[in-house]
């Protein structure tokens, strides 16, 4: 997968998956924009790149914001002239609860930046990828996407729109020369996964994981990396024909049906 003279802008690049799509980029030979609304993550993304001999750099943003995401399209091209590759990463996982239980301002954050963020990504990039007649979007899903997970409701909602936002957007602009597809993981080996074993047994997340790995196919989690491999794929010319599709990489859990319970226990 050769990415030289070719642009990728990457959300949520701060960190975990992001990261490693950054990196995996940059490695390949793209010119990288890292986005996040965390600066000093993004500009510790930038900086590794450019320490390894590649170009990048880093945008703040908070991706619910119309004007932050039109912003960071447009760094991107004020600074290269055009986005080939769009990794619409960014999201948040809330805090686990049952429906009955949950905060409306916890739905609203997690809707807000996994779907939102995603639809203003879409609204403003694909606007010069059409005008380039070239372009290829991965946005991120879940496994959540596909399947009900009890306890987090807020989030297997927000990843289901995702894969619904895929799809039309994918129908939308194909003609254009621009693809559209979705990257469904599982568990992955990144802050978020840890943060829901914190939530679920804040006495023990250890034993949390231990529970997860026993429950899935493959017997341990993902990697960053992993995930940020299909995402090269997707953006690369052998997926040439690949669009409105959702890539499931989760060891195998969904092969075998039924959904991991994370509600925390009773007063836990």
């Amino acid at each position: 997968m050769d990415f030289t003279g070719k642009v990728a802008l990457i959300t949520g690049a701060g960190n975990g998956i992001g990261r490693a799509a950054a990196l995996g980029f940059a490695s390949r030979g793209a010119k990288v924009v890292a986005v996040d609304r965390d600066a000093a993550a993004a500009e510790r993304t930038a900086a590794s790149i450019r320490q390894q001999g590649g170009e990048a750099r880093h945008h703040v943003s908070d991706v619910t914001r119309s004007a932050d995401v039109a912003a960071y399209a447009k760094a991107a091209l004020d600074a290269y002239g055009r986005v080939d590759c769009f990794f619409n990463n960014a999201g948040i996982e809330g805090k686990l609860a049952a429906i009955v239980d949950m905060d409306e301002s916890v739905f609203d954050d997690v809707i807000n930046v996994n779907v939102k963020g995603v639809f203003l990504g879409l609204r403003h990039v694909l606007p010069a990828m059409i005008a380039q007649k070239s372009g290829a979007v991965v946005n991120t899903s879940s496994v959540a996407g596909l399947v009900g997970t009890p306890g987090m409701s807020a989030y297997v909602a927000s990843k289901h729109a995702v894969i619904g936002l895929t799809k039309s957007a994918a129908g939308e602009v194909a003609r254009a020369g621009v693809r559209v597809n979705a990257v469904c993981p599982g568990p992955i080996d990144t802050r978020m996964i840890h943060s829901i074993e914190a939530q679920i047994n804040p006495a023990d997340p250890a034993a949390v994981e231990a529970s997860y790995h026993r429950a899935l196919p493959l017997g341990r989690y993902g990697t960053a990396e992993e995930i940020a491999n299909i995402v090269l794929f997707l953006c690369s010319d052998m997926a040439s024909n690949i669009n409105g599709a959702q890539y499931v990489a989760d060891g195998g859990r969904t092969s075998i049906g039924g959904a991991i319970t994370v509600l925390p226990k009773s007063g836990g």
